[in-house]
């Protein structure tokens, strides 16, 4: 299997330690396997409040700030253009597929972790794995939808150990 986590900390409200991004790359290997990916990238930025914000009103139009937003590369609607990656013969291994970004607000993260009553970590996790599934096409726009993803997303925490 080789899904690969790639990130980036663009914010300064936490420190991003070894142990956090060792447990997401947990989450995204248990996740890949539950859902048949076997490989690909997922970029993941830690940003605050303001950035995603930002993020938020330039890309979905909506001008608050939320808690993750991800953004499919393998994906492609009506008005988005297709991306193609193209390997020079003589490369080894060329460009890994790359499934998409994932952008999560760790002031949003810290608050709901409080709101909720758990850990930042199993936040943390809860919003990386619901990142990950939108990037592979899954929404939550129903009822069904969403307890499906739900499901899924409860799986893969269970098996990392970040039940409720």
């Amino acid at each position: 299997m080789s899904l690969e986590l790639v990130w980036n900390n663009e914010q300064e409200e936490m420190e991003i330690d070894d142990r956090l991004i060792s447990l997401l790359e947990d989450i995204l290997q248990k996740a890949g396997i539950q859902e048949g990916v076997d490989s690909g990238e997922v970029d993941l930025t830690f940003v605050d409040n303001k950035r995603i914000h930002e993020l938020n009103r330039e890309y979905r139009g909506i001008d608050r700030p939320t808690d993750v937003l991800s953004f499919a590369l393998n994906e492609s609607g009506e008005d988005e253009p297709e991306i193609v990656y193209e390997v020079d013969e003589d490369e080894q291994g060329g460009i890994p597929d790359m499934l998409g970004d994932i952008i999560i607000s760790v002031t949003r993260a810290k608050e709901q972790a409080e709101e909720y009553g758990h850990s930042l970590e199993r936040e943390l996790g809860f919003l990386f794995v619901h990142g990950f599934l939108h990037l592979l096409g899954y929404d939550h726009q129903d009822e069904a939808s969403e307890a499906e993803m739900m499901g899924k997303q409860e799986q893969v925490l269970s098996q990392v150990g970040l039940t409720r």
